[in-house]
């Protein structure tokens, strides 16, 4: 006889609902209904679990992006003996060339951040992903680093990635490939 089967929780269910729909339509027209149809829950769910709608969407959106952060730091290792130069081609193919696997979730990003202007709470809700995702690309650097330079050092890596997708939804035929960016990195600091 093998084992009963946990059901998921009322919270992990609305993550992963919340997860799907943001796919699927845009942060702006995801209602609680659907999320509590998606996730077989009720609505009173979302606010126990998450305080609001926007808030359970933005913590499904900071799920994803830190699953993408994973896979580019699993991207980044695959070499370990490779030069810093083959480890940041890697990283920014993962980065560049595999966008369109988080694009969904970075247009709801952007979506989230127009609204966070107008509300303290979810402007503090995004800070502190976004304090994840530095915690987590500081420590994809590895151990050589001083923990400050590697936290300062994610900061304009996570900033650089920011850009470079913002310009990917503005101007999508001409999103540099990961290849022309570390060519053009490399030049540039070998004339320097």
């Amino acid at each position: 006889m093998s084992p009963p089967r946990q059901r998921q929780s009322h919270r992990d269910a609305l993550l992963d609902a919340a997860k799907s729909l943001l796919r699927e339509r845009d942060y702006g027209n995801i209602t609680a209904r659907d999320l509590v149809a998606a996730s077989n829950t009720n609505l009173g769910s979302i606010g126990y679990h998450f305080g609001s709608k926007e808030a359970l969407l933005n913590e499904a959106i900071g799920q994803a992006l830190e699953e993408w952060t994973d896979a580019i730091g699993h991207a980044t290792r695959g070499d370990p003996g490779g030069t810093p130069m083959e480890r940041m081609r890697n990283t920014w193919r993962a980065v560049l060339d595999e966008f369109e696997q988080v694009r969904p979730y970075f247009l709801a990003f952007i979506e989230a951040l127009a609204r966070s202007a107008h509300s303290p709470e979810l402007a503090e809700q995004l800070a502190t992903h976004y304090e994840r995702q530095r915690e987590r690309v500081a420590g994809l650097l590895g151990e050589e680093l001083d923990p400050d330079m590697a936290e300062r050092i994610a900061t304009l890596v996570i900033a650089t990635t920011d850009g470079l997708l913002l310009q990917s939804f503005v101007d999508p035929g001409r999103r540099p490939r990961a290849l022309e960016l570390i060519t053009a990195t490399g030049k540039a600091f070998a004339a320097s």
